[in-house]
């Protein structure tokens, strides 16, 4: 069962609704003409029923089967939200909006998961019923919990949940998943040191928040590696410390620094969390300063369980004839991972070949990849929901 002819057939008019998405980009929570794009191309397909405004901007498409005998319900979820990256790839199709685009294939996502609805639709070749989840603001603005307080889950009777994120470096539509964590619970952090500023020529009249805030950063590389045990994957980055001075001679009365907290086992969190807190009481402290956290908790880990995992990769196998099932947990993040923590699912990762990173300016999703990602949708929706002959 390789990459179903159908998509071969649709890949150009997939592709052209792809690169029309990728040219009108919408940051988490502003997908609007996106997601009257897909509901309208939902409802033409013939969709039994199109729900938009869930989760503020997602939509939900649902397609019965020939046959619901089964009673059986599966979810697939693509996210349809860019990112405030100014784009730099001179293609036709670029970003007609000044500093935001599709940096991360989110509008690769979408098409392909609309070709899947056409062929299903076309179809319905599956005992059972498919819902389609087109999420907003999955770049850090929760959309996924967004959906879920909706009550996607429940008010469809969602059973399971698939999801799908295109990977540069990986050939072009090959499939790559592991059972377990597949990607890092991702938290926030911000520090405010606040000290007592004053005129730079004088600086032993001040409490200088700089020079705290910049032991801190260096005294918070210790946090991981001396605390956090190193059969446990974690990274924690300091990623920006400004101050409220911009003078060459004014010493700073507070500074701001932000970053991240990766990991993939739930328990090194409140670890991490309370060495933050005391590293950077302790260090302002020394330094006649102050310092407050505020620590954010985004989304859990990705973690595939063994039974849709396996459903999931032979869906891929049928679809890309290999599999690649011995990657290493990646330290990047994804809100996938609270429908998993809502329903059984899996996530895998389909090739885009070699193509610029992810979040970088030249990045394109490769529209090659289109026909198998379809197919592993329609293939996933077949095999798990099969029609079974009348005996």
């Amino acid at each position: 069962m390789p990459v179903k002819n159908r998509f071969a057939e649709l890949q150009d008019q997939i592709a052209q609704w792809r690169r029309d998405i990728h040219a009108h980009p919408e940051i988490r929570f502003e997908e609007h003409r996106t997601s009257a794009l897909v509901a309208d191309r939902l409802r033409a397909f013939g969709c039994d029923s199109v729900e938009t405004g869930v989760g503020q901007t997602g939509v939900v498409g649902v397609i019965h089967g020939r046959d619901t005998g089964s009673g059986r319900v599966v979810a697939f979820r693509a996210d349809m939200d860019a990112l405030p990256i100014a784009e730099a790839t001179g293609l036709p199709h670029a970003s007609t909006h000044a500093g935001k685009m599709h940096a991360c294939g989110h509008d690769g996502h979408t098409a392909m998961l609309l070709g899947a609805a056409q062929y299903l639709c076309e179809t319905r070749n599956f005992d059972g019923t498919v819902v389609l989840l087109f999420q907003p603001a999955e770049e850090g603005g929760g959309g996924a919990k967004a959906m879920l307080a909706d009550g996607v889950m429940d008010r469809y009777g969602v059973q399971e949940v698939y999801g799908m994120h295109n990977w540069p470096g990986l050939p072009v539509g090959e499939f790559a998943l592991r059972e377990g964590p597949l990607m890092a619970a991702t938290d926030f952090f911000e520090i405010r040191v606040k000290g007592r500023g004053g005129h730079g020529a004088m600086p032993h009249l001040t409490v200088d928040a700089t020079l705290a805030a910049a032991q801190l950063t260096v005294a918070l590389q210790q946090v991981v590696a001396r605390n956090v045990d190193p059969l446990k994957p974690a990274v924690l980055s300091v990623c920006s410390l400004r101050t409220d001075s911009d003078a060459h001679n004014v010493i700073a009365d507070e500074a701001l620094i932000k970053g991240t907290v990766r990991y993939l086992h739930p328990e090194v969190q409140d670890l991490i969390r309370s060495r933050i807190e005391a590293v950077a009481r302790a260090t302002a402290e020394a330094h006649g300063a102050r310092a407050d956290l505020n620590y954010m908790a985004l989304v859990p880990a990705t973690i595939n369980p063994p039974a849709e995992t396996e459903h999931a990769a032979a869906a891929a196998q049928a679809v890309a004839g290999r599999i690649r099932t011995d990657i290493d947990a990646v330290m990047g993040g994804e809100d996938f991972a609270d429908m998993l923590a809502e329903r059984p699912g899996a996530f895998v990762f389909i090739g885009n070949g070699d193509s610029a990173d992810l979040h970088h300016p030249a990045y394109e999703f490769n529209d090659a990849a289109i026909p198998a990602g379809c197919s592993w949708f329609a293939t996933l929706a077949e095999t798990r929901m099969p029609i079974v002959a009348a005996k």
